[in-house]
């Protein structure tokens, strides 16, 4: 057994993080490769029947795909700010749009850089100018994946954050050779099933292919460098994806992610894990796989006993919230593995999609749709106001979403369990309604910029 292995196993049986100088042969490498935008059902490797993504699914064969993996925010920067931080977005003071991270945050890389890692980001950069002291190179550019792998110095271990910007908008024909057709598009109930919501989709999965490719020439770099078996990889997204009730909002298709982790030699190639987890617990679960200590600013929890135990529970529930994005809004949410607890505190506006998915085809063609009666109930919800302030969905019986028990007598019981656990963790991490409010910055119906 490696030294790797030993040092995972102690940690599982012992809940102990154990002091590993960085220089030692078996400290593993990280590379967290990040989606920009992709729900956690578009590929291979959960479900969808007809997405190209091959690299994807081989990397959950070869690692543990995690079932119930959320975000702590569907909105690009503010969950970049919580994934790096180990805190939720209120506590990071990145937790609107294009907020920069402030510099007192302590961040996972610079943890990794003082115990002699180097460090590296590159992709799409969302974090702000502070952030960047952050890692020893920053690539702020697309396609810089591969040669920063390859520039690395040879004689320290590695942490990568490779962020991507696919399959974020606009999209247009031609993202790779292969397009895929309207036909492969599998449309959720709370969209229309129209031209333009699958040619929408086709686009999107387009880009979700590429993003495949450049995962795949990536993987078989580090296979060159001969440091696969020594590489921690974790693939994820920072939302889902950009259409209509899915990024910005509390729902499983805003919050839920995609989560594959491979680590050779410790986790069981094909493994599953259906326990909670959430993205405020990847900092300090890498910290603890690589020997580093966590900082007590982190919020969220290790869940290295899960790789080798993956029936083991880290927590009873995953917490999210909805700050500003392109509009007004402040919502949070409490998710167990069966139920998501809702509660909007702005319920006199709808629930608008961001400004880039208000501009596409598909919420066009719903507002066309809207105005002329051809929208079902559950089509509406971008639409409707005042909405309700609470929301509780049964994801067992009914996983879109679509039906709310918040009224519901029979589920008085757990509605009031995940009132009290929301209550108890805005008051822990002292999360409070702002005492102001934020105006809008694009037309609702439109998506233009006001002013």
């Amino acid at each position: 057994m490696s030294r790797l292995a030993i040092v995972s196993t102690l940690l599982v049986v012992c809940g102990l993080t154990l002091p590993v100088v960085a220089d030692e042969p078996d400290v593993p490498n990280v590379i967290l490769f990040i989606a920009d935008d992709m729900a956690v059902e578009d590929c291979g490797a959960y479900g969808h029947p007809r997405i190209r993504t091959p690299n994807i699914d081989a990397l959950a064969r070869s690692g543990m795909k995690f079932t119930n993996a959320f975000l702590t925010t569907s909105s690009c920067s503010p969950s970049r700010c919580s994934i790096l931080t180990g805190r939720y977005p209120h506590s990071t003071g990145g937790h609107q749009l294009h907020l920069p991270l402030p510099l007192s945050q302590v961040t996972m890389s610079e943890r990794l850089g003082a115990a002699g890692y180097h460090t590296a980001a590159a992709g799409k950069w969302h974090l702000g100018k502070a952030a960047k002291t952050k890692f020893d190179v920053v690539r702020p550019k697309i396609n810089t994946w591969v040669q920063t792998l390859k520039d690395r110095p040879r004689d320290k271990p590695f942490f990568m954050w490779f962020a991507f910007v696919d399959p974020h908008r606009p999209y247009r024909p031609g993202a790779i050779p292969v397009p895929h057709t309207a036909q492969d598009a599998v449309v959720p109930p709370f969209l229309p099933d129209v031209p333009e919501t699958r040619k929408d989709l086709a686009l999107y999965y387009d880009e979700i292919a590429r993003m495949d490719g450049v995962i795949g020439r990536v993987l078989a770099e580090l296979d060159a460098q001969g440091e696969t078996d020594n590489t921690l990889v974790l693939f994820l997204s920072d939302n889902g994806r950009p259409f209509p009730r899915c990024k910005t909002t509390l729902y499983d298709s805003g919050i839920k992610t995609p989560l594959l982790v491979r680590m050779p030699g410790v986790i069981t190639p094909g493994s599953v894990c259906h326990s909670i987890v959430s993205s405020v617990d990847l900092a300090p679960t890498i910290l603890d796989l690589c020997g580093v200590r966590r900082p007590k600013t982190f919020q969220g929890r290790s869940f290295v006993p899960l790789l080798t135990r993956p029936s083991k529970t880290i927590r009873r529930y995953a917490y999210a919230e909805h700050n500003w994005h392109d509009f007004d809004d402040h919502g949070r949410s409490v998710h167990s593995v069966r139920f998501n607890y809702i509660r909007n505190y702005y319920t006199d506006i709808p629930g608008t999609p961001p400004a880039d998915a208000i501009r596409s085809i598909t919420f066009q063609a719903m507002i066309r749709l809207r105005d002329a009666g051809g929208l079902s109930d559950h089509q509406k919800g971008c639409f409707v106001r005042p909405r309700p302030s609470e929301e509780l969905y049964d994801l067992e019986n009914d996983p879109f979403e679509l039906q709310n028990l918040a009224g519901v007598r029979k589920y008085e019981a757990v509605l009031r369990q995940m009132r009290e656990a929301l209550g108890a963790w805005e008051t822990e991490t002292e999360d409070v309604v702002p005492k102001q409010r934020r105006p809008d910055e694009f037309d609702r119906e439109t998506g233009k910029r006001k002013g």
